[in-house]
């Protein structure tokens, strides 16, 4: 009886040990894949105004949310919404430098699920006059910000991200000409 036990734990060994081999030269399709993380791009931008600002946390990171333009290319400049987290030791971007000729310099993710128009950026949470009222930095050129129905691309990112900052000239404003009604001219005799 115990010869019959033995032969077959041995048949049930080598049936695993050689199911093992076969199944380990075959490559499970079935594996998890973990989804990549965000990949964050440099990136130049001047701030253009302060959307909303959360209060200063003493324990939690806080963040504010910024309309911001970024270099396109050499002297092309595109407007984005900026969300900035901070830490409670660390500086809001609006205190290191809110001025348009300001130029900061840092990593950014893309996230698409939070572009929004500026007018669902002003009406997320309202004040008395019913929306939110921007706070423009300093030397920012005049814009009609409140035309613009083309969702701003959003971009994250951190304290821990920023890079530097440095004051670069402005360009001069374009100048538009402006019609002017022409008088008649006298007539001669």
């Amino acid at each position: 009886m115990t010869s019959a036990r033995v032969q077959y734990w041995i048949a049930a060994v080598i049936f695993v040990f050689a199911a093992s081999v076969v199944c380990t030269a075959v490559r499970a399709e079935a594996q998890i894949h973990w989804p990549d993380p965000p990949k964050k791009a440099p990136m130049r931008v001047r701030l253009v105004a302060v959307a909303l600002a959360d209060p200063r946390s003493s324990f939690f990171s806080s963040h504010e949310i910024l309309i911001a333009e970024k270099e396109i290319a050499p002297e092309e400049w595109g407007l984005i919404k900026l969300v900035y987290s901070f830490l409670p030791y660390q500086p809001r971007l609006s205190e290191t430098g809110f001025d348009y000729s300001v130029v900061h310099e840092f990593s950014a993710t893309r996230d698409s699920s939070c572009d929004e128009t500026l007018a669902q950026l002003q009406t997320r949470e309202t004040n008395d006059h019913g929306q939110i009222d921007l706070k423009y930095s300093p030397n920012a050129p005049k814009r009609d910000l409140d035309r613009r129905r083309i969702p701003l691309p959003c971009y994250e990112t951190t304290a821990d991200d920023y890079a530097k900052s440095a004051v670069e000239p402005i360009p001069p404003p374009e100048v538009h000409p402006t019609l002017q009604t022409r008088k008649p001219e006298p007539q001669g005799p």
